[in-house]
Formats: C-alpha cells, structure tokens, sequence
C-alpha cells in the first residue's frame, strides 16, 4: 500500500476534520522523531501506511457497540491513538511504562483534543487496577503465550482480542493453543503481506469456564 493508497483509504472512512486531526498526529509523531526513537526511521516516509493505516484497520474488527478499549505498550499511540481519533464513542486506556511515552502520549492526547476519553495509564501491566475492557488491542507488545496471561484479567466473555502480528501468527497461536481456548481466527494485513491479525473472542484458560463479566 502506498501513501496515497493509504490516504484514500482513511479519507474515504472518515470525515475531514478527522482526516485532520489525524494529519496532527502524524506531525506530533514525526517531529518528536528528534528527541526518541517513537518509530522505526525506515516507516518514517510510510507513516501512513505503516502505522495509520495499520492501526485504522483493526477498527472494522472491533464491535460497534464497544464503549472501552485497552491498548497494551502503546509506544507512538499506535493502534490506541488512531482508534480513539476515528471512534468518537469510545474511552481508550493506553498502556505504556516508559517515561518518555508516557509524557508524550499524555500530550498528544491534549493536543488532539482527546484527553476526555483517553487515559494514559503509566505503568507496567502487571501494576494497572484491572477493568473489564470490550477491546484489548496489543501491537508488538509480547508473544500471545506471554500474552494472555498477562492481560486476561481485562476481559470479560464478550471482548474482542485484536492483536496484530508479523510472520509469526500462527506459531503464536499454536503455541498459545496449548494453554488457552476460545474462538481464534486470523485476518490478513492491508498493509504488508507478511503481516496478520489475530482476532480472538471468548478467551479462557484451558479447564476454566467462561468468567462472569
């Protein structure tokens, strides 16, 4: 997918104020390239391809009755960022322990005017309050079988995984298979054929029944 591929693609989802709001955000990323290593310097000409295209496309996999979603290593802000931009209806938790991301995330949320239904939580998983969340996003956070561990305890029967993976995909989830159960299906990339998302539902430990929400 080229730029203007990318492009056309948001611009045919999306109003034009969020089409711009989006542009701010890709200018926010690109000029705090100076100070930290947000992106990989090689995606930096592809950004919208690489990251916001990337991001926008788990949105379609997302029910559209969900009200909370929790973005696991938020990094840039991508997915969590882009979700929360193109789904008004939503409240968005970014999870990110790094200092540095953590103020940056925090002012871009102000500076998009999203801090209302953006919380960044700064901290390492295993420290964060747990909620139940209708969306747990996770994008080159951690293997699935270090995972669903780690983050099962923010779900509830109706969340929806989305969890986009390189080459690995399906070694992932055979790996997770052995220990976990639910409904797994994985979906190509628009962006990069060697890339995948898995998208799993109803996720339990293996000799568990289904958790009360």
């Amino acid at each position: 997918m080229t730029e203007a591929e990318a492009r056309a693609w948001v611009e045919a989802l999306v109003p034009r104020e969020t089409v711009e709001q989006l542009e701010r955000l890709v200018a926010i990323v690109l000029d705090e390239m100076g100070r930290q290593n947000l992106i990989a310097a090689s995606t930096a000409e592809h950004i919208w391809a690489r990251h916001i295209v990337d991001s926008a496309q788990l949105l379609p996999m997302a029910p559209d009755e969900a009200a909370s979603w929790i973005d696991l290593g938020s990094g840039a802000g991508f997915p969590g960022m882009v979700v929360a931009a193109m789904r008004p209806g939503l409240h968005i938790t970014l999870v990110e322990s790094r200092r540095k991301r953590i103020d940056f995330l925090s002012g871009m949320a102000d500076a998009l005017g999203l801090a209302d239904r953006v919380t960044v939580a700064g901290c390492r998983l295993e420290m964060l309050d747990s909620a139940a969340q209708d969306v747990i996003s996770a994008r080159a956070f951690a293997p699935m079988d270090r995972l669903l561990p780690l983050a099962h305890r923010f779900s509830h029967p109706g969340t929806v995984w989305l969890l986009p993976k390189g080459r690995s995909a399906a070694s992932e989830l055979d790996a997770a298979r052995a220990s976990w159960q639910g409904d797994f299906r994985i979906e190509p990339s628009l962006t990069d054929p060697d890339s995948a998302i898995i998208v799993a539902t109803k996720v339990q430990p293996r000799g568990r029944g289904p958790k009360q929400r």
